[in-house]
């Protein structure tokens, strides 16, 4: 299936909406009255429609999320990347995972990439759009547009196109365009009925990341034979001297990593019942392709050159994963009891394909790196809650993938949920039996091939996690000039046993051995006159700094400090203030290109590091801008620093960003 199309579709439809003539809802009255704004529009999104529920949230307008680069992402959370916007990255601190059944395991790319089922959905009474544009001297670039209407008193449509990208930082000589390009074309609507007993929600989306891979800093040595007969070596010996960001050499100059998304989606219910009783069925298909690219060995690659390697003159590994699901359920609440029972059905397939031996050492041919895997599989989840007024809840939660039709298929896996909260302590517990991603389990290409298929010999049994969390959420009485205090604290203990990771050559691995975490969270929200702080730290501990399998920072710790006020007699509010980002030294993961996986390594050590941003932002009516110097502490402890293995974070730069709303 070809779906390059639905760009140009896209943009056709955003013209239309644009130039349709129309029914446009005023904005002002006679008396230049503001009419439509931010608390007439309402977003709303599938997990309310999920609890039968349409009455939407409020667009938030607030300042406090908007400099800070982790929420410029669709993933918020703390993660480990290669020093870039755009490149590959994953979780930081660790997080269950409750995906069950055939997954494809390409995952570094997740943090760009929209989710379907949390797509915001606008009921306003006039056309709402906004764009937002975020740039830095360092070639950061992240913009996003959004239109939608009402085409009907029932029914509104919307498109939204996305761009991330960024330049090189490192080796530079000849340029530094070109490192990641991500574009996101986004097409979604929803449709409610009369009487509001059905309602339907739609996301089209059409995603293309490519991103240049350097293979990490190469450092520059040389030995100096003296006349005693000893040599010794010079240049760059130690990581702090690979601070030269733009001089710097790097392992790959002709390489590159290409993902393609595409997803169909809906969701659909209809009340049987009034609210205790309603049907749904969500429908999600989906494809996504990976390949990697590379070209010109140059021997200077010491992890490529050990491995084996089928084509001598180029690698061109390629995967294509496809998923289709349909969702049928039943879903219903009172004041006091809710509930939502449902039944799965994926049908899913991935091919691979590699570049086949030459004996000539030249030529691209591409041949099928293994037979194709098809899965068609069945899941059966639900989820019930009681609340008595507001003393204490009660919610449990599980899925099962209890079988599959066809052979080599994943065995029986599942997981479950409990908590209960009493005012502000809650407590919860998670048990999960998950099996390898596809990835894991198989993979043919130029430089790795292993194969750890079910019902063999060499497979992996599934891994099991035991976690059980407390919480405490408080709001602190006022005290004199401290006001509005907020406190949340957490502690978690996790069992993980028969984890399978990446090791150090790169390649799938299982230890039977349980790993044991002991997680603490605490976050601390006040304002002290016109000053707010927030602070928050995750402290983790485990068995050594070094556990096979995992690397953890010991603390992951951000504090904001910021000063607001109105100027311009009320016409501009405004926040100036510091944030701080510190992580702890540990071993991180290295990174593997061609596989997409960030895998073990013993041999760097990333010392601990903060980085110290200021800022200035601003909202004038519906334009909200920042001014940003980030990492403006570079030099006075260290020159840098790394976020993975011989790859340096951004130094200091400035940074800009605009977002405009229009209710017009």
């Amino acid at each position: 299936m070809k779906w390059a199309p639905l760009r140009v579709a896209g943009l056709l439809l955003l013209l239309a909406l644009l130039t349709a003539p129309a029914a446009r809802a005023q904005v002002v009255d006679d008396s230049t009255k503001m009419l439509y704004g931010p608390k007439t529009t309402r977003v709303i999104y599938e997990a309310e429609v999920l609890r039968d529920s349409t009455s939407g949230t409020m667009l938030d307008t607030t300042l406090t999320r908007w400099p800070q680069a982790r929420f410029w992402m669709h993933d918020t959370t703390f993660q480990q990347d290669l020093g870039a916007v755009g490149t590959a990255s994953r979780p930081l601190l660790y997080q269950p995972d409750l995906q069950l059944g055939a997954r494809f395991g390409r995952n570094v790319f997740d943090k760009y990439a929209r989710n379907a089922s949390t797509v915001p959905y606008y009921d306003s009474r006039s056309p709402y759009s906004f764009f937002r544009y975020v740039q830095s001297g360092a070639g950061e670039q992240v913009f996003e547009i959004s239109y939608s209407r009402s085409l009907k008193k029932n029914f509104s449509i919307g498109v939204a196109y996305e761009r991330i990208a960024s330049n090189k930082i490192l080796a530079t000589s000849g340029s530094r365009n070109g490192l990641v390009e991500h574009s996101n074309l986004l097409l979604f609507g929803r449709y409610q009925s009369d009487d509001e007993r059905y309602h339907l929600l739609f996301n089209i989306s059409n995603v293309r990341h490519r991103a240049a891979e350097q293979g990490g800093i190469r450092p520059i040595t040389s030995r100096i034979l003296e006349t005693s007969g000893d040599s010794i070596t010079i240049g760059e010996t130690r990581p702090r001297d690979l601070f030269n960001y733009g001089q710097q050499q790097v392992y790959m100059t002709q390489a590159v990593n290409n993902e393609d998304r595409d997803e169909v989606y809906f969701t659909q219910t209809y009340r049987l019942l009034s609210r205790g009783l309603t049907a749904y069925h969500t429908f999600d298909a989906k494809r996504q392709y990976n390949s990697f690219l590379r070209l010109n060995f140059n021997g200077s690659d010491a992890l490529f050159e050990r491995n084996k390697r089928r084509n001598t003159t180029a690698t061109l590994d390629r995967a294509e994963y496809q998923q289709v699901e349909n969702t049928l359920g039943v879903l219903g609440r009172t004041k006091a009891v809710e509930y939502r029972l449902y039944s799965r059905l994926r049908n899913a397939g991935l091919v691979t394909q590699t570049l086949l031996p030459s004996p000539a050492n030249t030529g691209l041919n591409l041949g099928k790196a293994a037979p194709r895997r098809t899965f068609n599989e069945v899941f059966l989840g639900g989820t019930a809650a009681f609340n008595y007024r507001t003393i204490y809840a009660v919610e449990t939660a599980g899925e099962a993938h209890p079988f599959s039709v066809g052979s080599n298929q994943n065995g029986f896996e599942y997981w479950l949920r409990a908590s209960i909260r009493t005012g502000p302590l809650s407590a919860e517990i998670l048990r999960s039996s998950q099996a390898p991603t596809l990835t894991q389990q198989q993979f043919v290409g130029n430089h790795y091939e292993w194969e750890h298929l079910p019902g063999t010999d060499k497979a992996f049994k599934n891994t099991t996690t035991s976690q059980l969390t407390g919480r405490l959420r408080l709001k602190l009485p006022n005290l004199g000039i401290l006001t509005e205090q907020r406190f949340e604290a957490s502690a978690s203990v996790v069992d993980i046993g028969n984890l399978v990771y990446y090791d150090t050559t790169a390649a799938p691995a299982q230890v039977e051995t349980a790993r044991n975490l002991v997680i603490g969270f605490v976050r601390h929200q006040v304002r002290l006159g016109r000053v707010r702080f927030d602070n928050q730290a995750t402290y983790t501990y485990i068995n050594g700094n070094e556990v096979e399998g995992i690397r953890i920072p010991r603390l992951v710790a951000n504090s904001r400090v910021f000063y607001e006020s109105y100027i311009f007699r009320k016409a501009l509010f405004s926040q100036v203030g510091a944030e701080v980002y510190f992580q702890s030294r540990y071993k991180a993961f290295n990174y593997s290109p061609s596989t997409q996986q960030f895998y073990q390594q013993n041999y760097f050590t990333i010392r601990n590091y903060p980085i110290v941003d200021v800022f200035f932002v601003a909202d004038i009516k519906a334009v909200s801008i920042f001014l940003k110097m980030a990492y403006i502490n570079q030099g006075i402890y260290r020159d840098g620093y790394f976020t993975t293995p011989y790859y340096t974070g951004y130094p200091r730069r400035f940074q800009f960003g605009v977002k405009w709303n229009f209710f017009n």
